[in-house]
């Protein structure tokens, strides 16, 4: 990876110490630098993002991502990120999570087409760093059940939180990033199956959260 990587990775760790996070370690921030540039250079002919500056990019969708993926329970295996876009939460959960084996599910094609680039450039697919592929496709096509089910920023966020709580297995966990404003319509969807831990603050504010339910 190249040195603009480097700069990149270590401006990450500077934002993350200005909001009381731990410095991801060298190799990893630099790994975030490569998935930035990569993103910038596909964001100007596919609308991937409409943040597109870097530094906004870091301190909203990686910082963001990155508290996700530490508060997530230990003990998960399996992730599925639902309805992945741009690759938010689910591959900074494989580059900082790397026991978890992530799966990128999104059914736009050209955002399919950047998460499969995404995962050749990174090395996720090897393992090497964390393990992630992509389901090109709507994710209630795999057939299967997961550890952990992530959301984001998905389109019509209560509809997907209905079908994505099918898709957690028994034990498992649904982790929705969302607003405190919208946390009572997720849980009322999502099922009396689930028990809901207190929601965490993302980093810049009160109002967005990642919350976390365990499956009955």
């Amino acid at each position: 990876m190249s040195d603009p990587d480097v700069l990149i990775g270590e401006r990450l760790n500077v934002l993350l110490g200005a909001v009381g996070m731990a410095f991801l370690e060298p190799n990893v921030a630099t790994a975030f630098g490569a998935y930035l540039t990569l993103l910038q250079r596909w964001n100007a002919r596919v609308n991937l993002t409409s943040i597109r500056d870097q530094e906004g990019i870091l301190s909203r969708h990686f910082i963001e991502s990155i508290a996700c993926a530490r508060s997530l329970p230990r003990g998960i295996s399996t992730l599925l990120d639902f309805g992945s876009g741009a690759g938010f939460p689910g591959i900074p959960i494989a580059l900082c999570r790397p026991e978890c084996r992530v799966t990128l599910a999104e059914s736009q094609g050209k955002k399919a087409a950047f998460l499969s680039e995404a995962v050749r450039v990174l090395e996720l697919a090897g393992g090497t760093r964390g393990a992630a592929k992509v389901h090109s496709g709507r994710a209630e096509a795999l057939g299967c059940f997961f550890d952990c089910v992530t959301l984001r920023a998905v389109d019509q966020m209560h509809i997907a939180v209905k079908t994505a709580a099918t898709l957690v297995r028994p034990g498992g966990w649904l982790v929705p990033m969302t607003t405190r404003s919208e946390s009572d319509a997720i849980q009322a969807v999502a099922g009396e199956c689930f028990t809901w831990n207190i929601p965490i603050p993302l980093p810049g504010g009160e109002e967005r959260i990642v919350m976390s339910g365990q499956k009955g």
